[in-house]
């Protein structure tokens, strides 16, 4: 009997016991390792580690050319040189006690560190890259500048990075937090655009989720959609980009998502280039052009010179057949007076009179 109730007993404690996993898979007593506004990344098998360290590099770069680092901020020397600051931690150091300079180095040791402005996030997936934003950090604004930068000049600066979709915020993937962050992102994209209307289309990717199904999500982002805003699946000009990564959910409203390639930086690059032959072969096709043109008006000079020169000739030709008819007509009206100063006056039989 004891041993019937212990089991019963024990069946209880596991029914009891709250549940350890969510239903995607992740721990419950852990922290989503993905939050907050950043960048999704998109790159080859095996080359995630690759594709972090460029990403690093790109971004950082980027986002001080925009927001440039305040004092103290990475990026900025935190206060006078070494070589100083030592020669003045020396001189105050003779002042100081022994127990105050302790204390001062204590002190020196516990100071925080700056926060990183662009972090990575492990998402333990392949072709996956998550880089986190910090604030003044905006993801679309570093993303879009990026973007236009290889649109001009064709350089990517990465290698392995495919493509960047970034998200002005993130979320656990339910539906009441998803139409909050949706709402957040379209008060971002609003921002300095006064009664703007346009074309949208819902750009939803799902990945390692299977919880929330692709219409639900959609009906949801659709609702937070502002007034003004119409449907347009072929000829869309605005953008929601929605990104569900496990337990995760991030949002991002942007333009020229179409022609940008999908956002596919290695695309644009190609579109630069070949933007770039087709205007070199305008200007071939323009070039060959101008050397007929000059061709055709030196055959047009030769032309006219010829005619010039054939001119005075045709004139002097002229003048000589005009002469020579001259004398032709001299001579027919010389002959019969020729002719008749060798003839006898004629006579008039009835009269006896001569008629010449």
């Amino acid at each position: 009997m004891k041993g019937a109730r212990s089991g019963k007993n024990d069946r209880n404690r596991e029914g009891q016991k709250k549940k350890k996993y969510r239903s995607d898979g992740t721990p419950i007593w852990t922290k989503p390792t993905i939050e907050g506004p950043g960048i999704w990344a998109t790159c080859p098998r095996g080359k995630e580690r690759q594709t972090v360290g460029e990403l690093y590099d790109l971004f950082e770069s980027l986002s001080a050319e925009i927001w440039p680092p305040a004092e103290g901020e990475v990026g900025e020397t935190e206060g006078p040189s070494t070589e100083s600051a030592n020669a003045d931690d020396s001189d105050s150091d003779e002042d100081l006690s022994i127990e105050a300079q302790i204390a001062k180095e204590v002190a020196g040791i516990k100071k925080p560190a700056a926060e990183k402005r662009i972090q990575n996030c492990h998402t333990d997936t392949q072709c996956v890259v998550f880089m986190a934003c910090r604030p003044p950090v905006e993801p679309v604004v570093l993303v879009m500048r990026h973007l236009k930068n290889v649109e001009m000049t064709g350089i990517t600066r990465t290698r392995q990075t495919h493509r960047l979709l970034p998200v002005s915020g993130s979320c656990t993937a339910n539906i009441p937090e998803i139409q909050a962050l949706c709402r957040d992102a379209w008060a971002k994209y609003m921002t300095g655009r006064v009664n703007a209307t346009s074309k949208y289309k819902i750009e939803l990717r799902i990945r390692n989720h299977s919880t929330l199904t692709r219409m639900a999500i959609i009906q949801a982002v659709a609702e937070c959609v502002p007034e003004g805003f119409s449907v347009d699946l072929n000829d869309p000009e605005v953008f929601v980009l929605v990104e569900v990564f496990k337990s995760t959910c991030g949002i991002g409203v942007v333009e020229d998502y179409y022609r940008l390639h999908k956002f596919n930086v290695g695309e644009v690059a190609k579109m630069c280039k070949a933007r770039g032959e087709g205007q070199a072969s305008m200007t071939r096709l323009g070039e060959a052009g101008g050397a007929e043109a000059a061709a055709g008006k030196v055959v047009e000079a030769l032309a006219e010179n010829a005619a010039e020169a054939k001119a005075p000739a045709e004139k002097n030709a002229g003048v000589q057949e005009e002469k020579v008819a001259e004398a032709q007509t001299e001579k027919i009206l010389e002959a019969p007076a020729v002719e008749t100063q060798g003839k006898k006056p004629a006579e008039d039989f009835g009269t006896g009179s001569a008629v010449l």
